[in-house]
């Protein structure tokens, strides 16, 4: 023991000046260095209390397209591909294709559009009254049949609605109030010239006859035919039955009366009597009876020109009303009034 102690006591020549040996850590770190950092301490994050139902959503910002050069993940691709196009992009969309229609509707039967003369004239009306005075000037001018018009009829609903027959095979609605354009619509569904044109008493439906032996009944407002009656002669002229608007009555070129169902599409009742072609027909106020005037008969040109029928008995009730030697083309229900009585 004593032999080890000397040997590890004694000085080494490096230690002949008596300066002891410095330590590892002296010999790896100057003693200038500043001490290591200390590793920083978990603090657990603070809880925060949801968001309120009530408090409105703050919408996301649209998404901008990726920079040039950038790689786009597939779930970012489906998101600009579903994202909108912001307002003022470079890249607009392109503009609606409007629909086509085979439809022959043009302008519109809206009273909105009102001339202001017209308006000022409804005003005054309404204020002082009617008058039954007769216009001094021209108020409008409807022009767009290519032929003769062989027949006008004003709508008993719509006022500014006026329907017109040509012999160019068209039915014409005017919107006689429009400041614009006053056609509203254009009806081309006869092949043939149009001879008569009526209004239904309390539905917008249009009916009209021609020479090519139909009635045909026309709903205006989606400008779509309804029912076509089809006949063995040239309709002359149609008349809804004021008491029921479901049947109309038609003469022909033949001379043929016949009582129409619009409901079913057939002809209920026929009248029969050796007449000539049909010029005019009239019912009664209360729809029970009707008159019919003709150009000539068959067997006495002086007789059975005007006729009063029975609607019920299907029989006339006289054929002497008008014995005149000349045609009456025109009938009223004045007319039937005055017979009446």
């Amino acid at each position: 023991m004593d032999l080890l102690s000397a040997a590890y006591g004694a000085t080494s020549d490096d230690d002949a000046d008596g300066t002891p040996a410095p330590s590892l850590a002296t010999r790896i770190l100057p003693s200038d260095a500043p001490p290591p950092p200390k590793r920083p301490r978990w603090e657990p994050t603070p809880y925060l209390p949801p968001r309120p139902l009530s408090a409105p959503l703050q919408a996301a910002p649209p998404l901008s397209a990726p920079a040039s050069g950038r790689y786009v993940s597939k779930r970012e691709r489906a998101l600009l591909a579903a994202s909108p196009v912001p307002v003022g992009s470079a890249t607009p969309l392109p503009p609606p294709i409007a629909p086509e229609f085979d439809s022959p509707v043009v302008g519109s039967l809206a009273d909105s559009n009102i001339r202001a003369d017209i308006l000022h004239s409804l005003r005054s009306q309404l204020k002082h009254g009617s008058s039954n005075s007769l216009p001094l000037t021209l108020s409008v001018s409807l022009r767009s049949h290519t032929k003769a018009v062989n027949s006008v009829d004003w709508a008993p609903s719509h006022g500014h609605l006026l329907a017109s027959a040509g012999m160019d095979h068209t039915v014409h609605i005017w919107n006689v109030w429009n400041q614009g354009n006053t056609t509203a619509r254009v009806l081309k569904y006869h092949t043939a010239a149009v001879k008569d044109v009526r209004w239904s008493p309390h539905r917008p439906l249009l009916l009209s006859g021609g020479f090519d032996c139909s009635s045909r009944l026309v709903d205006v407002e989606e400008g779509k035919e309804i029912s076509v009656f089809k006949e063995d002669q040239a309709v002359e002229v149609i008349k809804f039955n004021p008491s029921n608007s479901n049947i109309f009555l038609s003469g022909g070129s033949k001379g043929s009366l016949r009582l129409w169902d619009i409901r079913s599409g057939l002809a209920t009742t026929e009248f029969h009597k050796s007449l000539g072609t049909i010029l005019d027909i009239e019912f009664s106020a209360d729809g029970k009876q009707f008159i019919s005037s003709t150009d000539t008969t068959r067997s006495n040109i002086s007789e059975n020109s005007i006729i009063i029928w029975d609607i019920l008995r299907q029989v006339p009730l006289s054929n002497q009303v008008y014995t005149e030697a000349f045609t009456c083309p025109c009938v009223s229900k004045a007319t039937i009034q005055a017979k009446q009585v």
